[in-house]
Order: structure tokens, then sequence, then C-alpha cells
């Protein structure tokens, strides 16, 4: 356990409200890490047989709604967007003077949860699904009230699902979920297109989404391991005037992957600024 998540206890316990997905991802991480159960508070009205499970084998509290006096170190949100108005004021007063709020809701403000919680050290969070296998990438952001240690503390707790980058203003935010946030989607999406790329050739198209998954997933642990440029990693799978280089002329071109790429993050990035308001 980090110096950072040593301070962590039941008197200043973490509040995960939400045991969905991700929270259930956040909080196996936490345990993994080795924060003790007994600090964990869950507020979830109806959490899935296995996060029920999970709760009570690590000793945690799971409660439907906090007792009053209740004071949390860090108040997690892990909640769908279009419910944070409902919940926010059920966690209001579990948020102290040295409280830290981590949302990882996108679309969400600081804005928009200082008016729901009032003044407190904020960050914005947006990690991505591999999260949940403990391979995800967050971007974060902190309003000024966190202070270093706070920071630590946050980077602590959400680096147990993968890197954390730290970005320079809230707006990047926006790009971040474009980028990394909504980025497993077109990655899948990449594999349903090789697939039926291949089935178009004449393969069977359970050989042709095996063979597609199986070279995208092993690119990209090949990209995790290698210390090398992803440009590198492509240039040593290309020989000249070879297969590689055939297919990368066509995606390479004036009008191939860059520039559609460049079209759907910016549109990406124009939704999650038309959520946040």
């Amino acid at each position: 356990m980090t110096a950072a998540l040593s301070g962590m206890s039941a008197s200043r316990p973490i509040v995960l409200v939400g045991a969905g997905n991700m929270g259930g991802a956040m909080l196996a991480g936490w345990l993994k890490s080795g924060i003790p159960g007994s600090s964990v508070i869950v507020v979830d009205p109806a959490p899935s047989e296995k996060m029920a499970a999970l709760i009570a084998e690590c000793g945690a509290t799971h409660v439907t709604k906090l007792a009053s006096g209740t004071k949390a170190g860090v108040l997690f949100l892990a909640l769908k967007p279009q419910v944070m108005e409902a919940v926010l004021p059920t966690v209001k007063d579990a948020v102290g003077a040295d409280t830290v709020v981590v949302s990882v809701a996108a679309g969400k403000t600081l804005a928009f949860f200082e008016a729901q919680l009032g003044e407190a050290a904020m960050v914005r969070a947006m990690p991505n699904t591999p999260a949940m296998i403990g391979r995800g990438v967050t971007g974060a952001f902190g309003n000024a009230g966190v202070s270093a240690a706070q920071r630590g503390l946050v980077h602590s707790l959400l680096q147990v699902s993968g890197p954390v980058e730290w970005v320079a203003s809230e707006a990047d935010i926006d790009a971040v979920t474009a980028v990394s946030g909504s980025g497993p989607a077109y990655v899948f999406y990449l594999v349903e297109c090789m697939a039926e790329a291949g089935r178009k050739l004449g393969l069977p198209a359970d050989l042709a989404m095996r063979l597609a998954r199986e070279t995208v997933s092993g690119a990209g642990e090949l990209l995790h391991q290698s210390s090398d440029e992803a440009s590198r990693l492509r240039q040593n799978v290309t020989s000249p005037g070879g297969t590689t280089a055939a297919a990368l002329s066509v995606l390479m071109a004036e009008n191939g992957m860059q520039p559609l790429f460049d079209e759907a993050i910016a549109a990406a990035r124009k939704r999650a600024e038309e959520l946040a308001g």
C-alpha cells in the first residue's frame, strides 16, 4: 500500500457511491492494493450479487443511505451522469473540511458538483472500460482546493486500474473523453471491420472474427510491453512493396484513416462539451 493510501480508515473512509461495473472495479483494485475493506462504505440501493458478495467478503460496509454524521476522507462518485442530480443531495453531508470528491462521470463539470455539494476539493476523472481488468487509463483534473496530499491520494486510488494522466485544464477532460474514454469502442469497431473485410474475402465469419480479435489484442499487448513508439512498431511490420505496405497505402492516404479519426474524435469532444452544458 502506498503512503497516500495508508491514511484511509473507518473514521476517515472512502465513501463509494455507486457499485456498478466501474465502482466494482475500483473497489476490487483498492482491496488488492491493500486498503482494508473496513475503511470503505459502499452506497448503492441494489448492488449485483457479485458486488454484494465482494462487499461482504472484504468487510466493507454497505448502506442504501449514509448514516447521519458520516464524513468521508474521499467521496468517490461512480454514478451515471443522469442520476447525479438526484443522488448528490443524499451524500452532501458527507463532505467535510478535508474531504476530496472524485467523480468518474462524463459530462458533469466541477461547477456542477460545487453547486450541488458546496465548495470542496474536487477531482474530475475519466477512466475507460479496460479499468475493469486493471488495464485502463485515466485522465484527471483537480480544482484549486485539491492539496498536494489529496492529489497524491486520488492518484493512488485511480492508478489501481491503470496509469493516471493529469491534464492542465478542465476543458482537456473533454478531449480525454474523446480519445481514451470512448476509445475502446473505436478499437472494438476496428475488430468488427477487420473481421467483416475478411468475411468478404471468403473466410468463414467466425474464423475472420477470431483472427481479428487475436490480432488486435496481441498488437495491443506488444504496444503495452514495448518501449518503441507506435510508428516504429508499424514500420517494423511493413516491408517495402509488401502486403502491409499495400494496405497502409489505403489507410494512410489523404482521405484515409487520419482525417476520419480527426472527425470522429472531434465529434466525441463536441458531444462531451454539450453534455457538460
